[in-house]
Formats: C-alpha cells, sequence, structure tokens
C-alpha cells in the first residue's frame, strides 16, 4: 500500500511539474510568437527568398527570446516565492524534499533548452544570481550540469570547466542531504571534475580534469586536486606530475 502511494505522489508531483512547465514555456513563447506574426505581415507581397529569409530569422530570434525570458520568469518566480535550500537532512517525502525538487524542477527548464547557448557568457553568471547562488566576478562558468544554486558560492576569477558536476545534495537512507558547496576565488575547476555536497576549496585550487571531490572535501588554497576520489599533489611531485596531466576547462 505504501508503494502504491509513493508513485501516486510521484505521478502527481509530475504532473504539477509538466503544468508548471506548460505555463512558463507559454509565457516565455509570446514575444517570439509576436515577432514571428510581425515578420510574416511586413513580408506579405515579397519575394519568396526574401521572405523566408526574414521569417526564418524570426524564428530563431524567437528561440533566443524564448529563452532569455524564461530565464527571467524563472528567475522572478524564485524571488517572489522565496523558494531557498537551506542545509539538513530531510525525510524524502516532506516538505523540504518538495521544496528542493522544485527548485530542481525550475532550473531543468532551462537546462533542457537554453543553457548550452550561454555558457562561458555573463548570462550564464546572471542565471546562477536569479537562483540564488553567490557567484564573484569575471567568474567562467561552461557547464550546464550545476545544481542546488541557492547553496553555492563561487568566488572572483574562478573557472568550472566543461561538463564539471557540482551538486549540493545526496540522497542517503531515505534522507535528502543539502549541504553548501564553497568554491574560492581564482579556482580552476577542470573538465568533467565531480564536485559533491558539502565541499569546500580554497583560493587558487586546481581541481584536475575527471576528478572526484568526495563529500565534505576540504580543499586547501593553492593546493592541486587529481585522481578518484580526489586526493592532493605532494609538493615535491607537483612541478612533474602537472606537466603531464591535462587540466582542461
Amino acid at each position: 500500500m505504501k508503494s502504491i502511494l509513493i508513485t501516486i505522489g510521484q505521478l502527481l508531483f509530475s504532473l504539477f511539474m509538466y503544468a508548471i512547465g506548460t505555463v512558463f514555456f507559454a509565457l516565455a513563447l509570446i514575444p517570439g510568437i509576436a515577432l514571428v506574426m510581425k515578420a510574416w505581415l511586413i513580408t506579405a507581397g515579397m519575394h519568396w527568398f526574401g521572405k523566408l529569409f526574414i521569417i526564418g530569422s524570426s524564428l530563431a530570434g524567437a528561440y533566443f527570446l524564448f529563452g532569455f525570458a524564461l530565464i527571467i520568469l524563472i528567475g522572478i518566480t524564485r524571488i517572489v516565492f522565496r523558494l531557498r535550500l537551506k542545509e539538513g537532512d530531510y525525510p524524502i517525502f516532506s516538505l523540504g524534499a518538495l521544496n528542493w525538487a522544485l527548485c530542481g524542477g525550475l532550473q531543468l527548464m532551462i537546462s533542457f533548452t537554453f543553457i548550452d547557448f550561454i555558457l562561458l557568457t555573463p548570462f550564464a553568471n546572471l542565471l546562477l544570481r536569479l537562483l540564488g547562488a553567490k557567484v564573484g566576478r569575471n567568474v567562467q562558468i561552461n557547464s550546464k550540469t550545476i545544481a542546488d544554486a541557492s547553496l553555492l558560492e563561487i568566488g572572483d576569477n574562478t573557472v568550472i570547466g566543461g561538463r564539471a558536476t557540482v551538486i549540493c545534495h545526496a540522497v542517503e537512507r531515505g534522507k535528502l542531504k543539502l549541504r553548501k558547496v564553497k568554491i574560492g576565488k581564482n579556482v580552476t575547476v577542470g573538465l568533467n571534475a565531480v564536485i559533491l555536497p558539502g565541499c569546500e576549496i580554497g583560493d587558487n585550487a586546481i581541481i584536475g580534469a575527471s576528478a572526484v571531490l568526495l563529500k565534505n572535501t576540504k580543499v586547501e588554497p593553492g593546493s592541486v586536486y587529481f585522481g578518484v576520489p580526489a586526493e592532493p599533489l605532494r609538493p615535491h611531485h607537483h612541478k612533474e606530475e602537472t606537466g603531464g596531466a591535462e587540466i582542461q576547462s
């Protein structure tokens, strides 16, 4: 009986998120649809090639209008409804877990539709700030797998490499565990690196490509971490080993 209730609850929540997504997408599509309709009207009577080019351009522009409108809508929604995650342990079926699922669902709307076009631009930083993250100046973000933004802090001049994963949650033994992730200034997080909940990375540190920082790892300022699980390089091997390793972003 309990498993049936759980399945029904998951189904109802999924349908609720589909409904929310429908409303958000509909609102975000309005500017783009208006642009395409305008293009259709002004090209009446034009040569077919010119008409197709203008309408095609309006369709492309409509997609970008949709993406930026969606970012703004989700950011405003999060702020108005004060959707912010708090550190703690929550039963899977609790208000805390429901809040986490809702925040994640809003972020996924952008991740699955538009975020690839804003990576390595100031718009990626703006998105994270709107989602509640603390993001410093000149931060370069080249990954869309950054979750739980309101528990994330990133310092000035830090680089998050391509396809790096930064998450602030774990599900263990029936509990959702939320922990902050703090990344200092001038940090490099390499290609495909994984940073798990509770990690703190000091200023000027380097997390090598494909390294995995286990939960609650404390990285000292200026240190270099490689491997699975990630471990610090010894000082006398630092120069030799980093010379052959790839720290990609």
